[in-house]
């Protein structure tokens, strides 16, 4: 059987896990712990790579992570390497500390990327146990095996975790945005909902269909089973990214309105809505971070303007062929400036 592509690309995001050879155990004290934090951090540094989450089992680890140099594998590579190289060394063992490769799910960020932290953080709760659920909910708000109680109290943060995109969804890194991913953890515990990661089964990709063909055509295979970027067009897309900046005057200057007009909180108009969609396209930024630019607004009100642009678009040819045609002037017009 032939292993699964990897499929990487920047700014793209996976969950990430690896376990023991033979289901054994990757760390068997706190200073093992240490010395993979040590070495996390490290390889995050040197492969520039955004860790958004983690919770270290047992026997395997999750890691959440967005990689914009479109590096997973060489990140893998250095930081599998290393871990096991400093483990070998100090119990006087040689040989696999790990089950074959990492396994990696892509992640259809927009969507997906609050249900995949939630479940990471809350992988310590399905071990079994005899203590009560909730004793080992409070544990788990302050135990450093995941980074949820950083993302509860800034006092446990650690310097190698990026907090704010997940706290963007829920209004940034202040006590509210805290409470309210605290609540929307609790929740999934309480009501015991599935696991995001069945989403990504036969595919490895966790999203709604429309990002699933995108990368399933960017990434499929020819005939022997090989397809290299030059010869993906829908790839070289996918690894572009326009600074934010100048694609908002470009496209201001394309449709004629002042860029005040497109990025002031509270003015709605179909120009407005095409900016957001055309920011998430070429730029590779998330909704929280679009919203931001155009005023400060909730992610949510990015996405209801999109899903109305889509609208739009089906029912109306006038604005699908707009939008067909800006996103053309732009495309050539960041092709020369990038």
């Amino acid at each position: 059987m032939s292993r699964p592509l990897r499929i990487q690309y920047p700014d793209a995001y996976y969950h990430v896990t690896c376990r023991g050879n033979e289901q054994r155990a990757i760390f068997r004290s706190p200073e093992d712990r240490k010395d993979f934090f040590r070495l996390l951090a490290r390889s995050v540094d040197i492969f520039e790579v955004r860790l958004l989450a983690y919770a270290l089992m047992p026997n395997h680890f999750h890691l959440l992570a967005c990689t914009p140099k479109g590096n997973l594998s060489e990140f893998m590579r250095h930081f599998n390497i290393s871990y096991t190289g400093s483990f070998n060394r100090k119990y006087r063992r040689s040989g696999h500390l790990y089950q074959g490769r990492y396994k990696a799910f892509l992640i259809d960020a927009d969507n997906y990327l609050l249900e995949v932290s939630r479940y990471i953080h809350l992988n310590p709760l399905r071990m079994k146990s005899k203590e009560p659920i909730e004793k080992r909910w409070q544990s788990l708000l302050s135990d450093e095996l995941t980074s949820l109680p950083g993302y509860l109290n800034p006092s446990y943060r650690k310097a190698f975790v990026q907090y704010a995109a997940v706290l963007d969804y829920f209004g940034g890194e202040g006590r509210k945005a805290s409470h309210d991913y605290k609540k929307f953890v609790a929740e999934a515990m309480e009501k015991d909902l599935p696991s995001p990661l069945e989403k990504g089964k036969g595919t490895g990709i966790i999203g709604k269909e429309d990002f699933v063909e995108e990368i399933k055509q960017a990434f499929g295979k020819d005939k022997q089973g090989k397809k290299s970027a030059r010869e993906q067009p829908a790839l070289r897309e996918l690894a572009k990214s326009v600074p934010p900046d100048q694609l908002i005057e470009e496209y201001a200057q394309l449709v004629k309105l002042d860029r005040e007009a497109l990025t002031t909180k509270g003015k709605q108009s179909t120009e407005r809505a095409m900016l957001m969609e055309v920011l998430h396209r070429f730029c590779k930024i998330s909704q929280p971070e679009i919203g931001r630019l155009l005023g400060g607004i909730d992610y949510s009100a990015v996405s209801q303007a999109r899903k109305r642009l889509y609208i739009k678009i089906q029912n109306e040819p006038e604005w699908e062929k707009k939008f067909n045609q800006i996103q053309g002037k732009l495309s050539q017009m960041s092709r020369l400036k990038i």
